[in-house]
């Protein structure tokens, strides 16, 4: 079994950075890829970032140039570095799971963790 702990939300003002984190306890996750997804309230959960277990990353087109992932696997930690925030990317982000490629469906990951809000104020 795995549980996914995300952490590093919070409220900055635009302009401003955070870096999440999302740890792994349980088995190791080193050959699983791995992604970010948010959820902004009333809207579904879309995907941000994924990272393969040979470390080649994916960005949505609303993260490239701001965010950057990356995973630490002897620390079975997954990061999302994110910059030039605005209020659009307010929402509750969290870290998923899934043994195979990165996909962009949020329904094809296997696991996932509570979540961590993040805000963005104007």
């Amino acid at each position: 079994q795995v549980q996914l702990v995300e952490s590093g939300g919070g409220l900055v003002q635009a302009g401003g950075s955070l870096r999440l984190s999302c740890a792994a306890n349980g088995r190791s996750l080193d050959d699983y890829s791995m992604a970010w997804f948010r959820q902004a309230p009333g809207q579904e959960r879309e995907f941000v970032a994924a990272i393969s277990w040979s470390t080649n990353t994916w960005l949505a087109d609303s993260a490239k140039g701001r965010f950057t992932i990356s995973r630490d696997k002897p620390k079975k930690t997954l990061y999302l570095q994110m910059n030039l925030l605005t209020p659009e990317d307010t929402a509750v982000y969290y870290c998923a799971a899934r043994d195979g490629i990165p996909k962009y469906e949020a329904t094809l990951y296997d696991f996932w963790g509570q979540g961590t809000q993040v805000t963005i104020s104007s």
